[in-house]
């Protein structure tokens, strides 16, 4: 079995949800007392969010590209950086290191690609929305045309994941605002909606909507989990 090397704290709520999601993939595969082997470092997201919305992102590449060279120093064979958001500076954080990365985009554009999804909706933090770090690749690398909210729903959608879910708030008016932002999606021709940022899952689960939902953190850590076994 490989190490999955883990850059999480972004924030620790879903990673918790990441380490889950490995270890019942790890027992689920592999039965009897079988656990995933994990590196696993997690960031201080208090640093990393103020530079966040300062726009210093060049200094939270340098952050998380020592983080992952600790990660691969314990003995990862591969890594994955728990966080949509943070993948903007991947291209950094992948110079850094010798190691494979294992891109969270590239993850969701597969299983989008196998179920022939053609147009999908995006939810995410305003920066992963608005930039083209993350549905540009979609668009680029595999041919998804994305679209997301307005400018007045992406800022309901970031504050409830900074304001709420990162701190592991979990409120049913706010499940209301997505689930609408979602129909509203899905009425522009959205196929399916990407939850692009991992602490969504937390609130949105596909049993409260019929929309096709694509959780990026389910499906990074079950492409982790294959890797590591393969």
């Amino acid at each position: 079995m490989k190490t999955i090397g883990m850059l999480g704290g972004m924030s620790w709520e879903s990673t918790t949800s990441y380490y889950r999601a490995i270890n019942e993939g790890i027992k689920n595969s592999l039965g009897g007392l079988n656990s995933a082997k994990i590196s696993l470092y997690s960031v201080n997201f208090d640093e990393i969010e103020k530079l966040q919305h300062q726009g210093k992102w060049s200094e939270t590449a340098t952050i998380l590209s020592n983080a992952a060279l600790s990660i691969q120093a314990g003995g990862a064979d591969f890594l994955i950086i728990c966080t949509n958001t943070m993948h903007k500076v991947a291209p950094e954080i992948e110079q850094s290191i010798s190691i494979p990365l294992l891109h969270i985009a590239d993850a969701t554009a597969e299983e989008l690609t196998r179920d022939n999804v053609k147009k999908v909706g995006l939810l995410g933090t305003q920066f992963t929305m608005e930039q083209d770090f993350y549905k540009g690749r979609l668009i680029e690398k595999f041919g998804i045309d994305v679209i997301v909210p307005n400018n007045e729903q992406q800022k309901i959608i970031h504050d409830i994941i900074y304001s709420e879910l990162c701190l592991g708030k979990v409120k049913d008016s706010s499940r209301q605002k997505y689930l609408e932002i979602i129909n509203q999606l899905y009425d522009q021709g959205a196929e399916a909606v990407i939850l692009g940022c991992t602490e969504i899952a937390l609130l949105i689960q596909q049993k409260h909507t019929s929309v096709a939902l694509y959780d990026t953190t389910e499906i990074h850590a079950a492409q982790a989990v294959k890797l590591a076994i393969s």
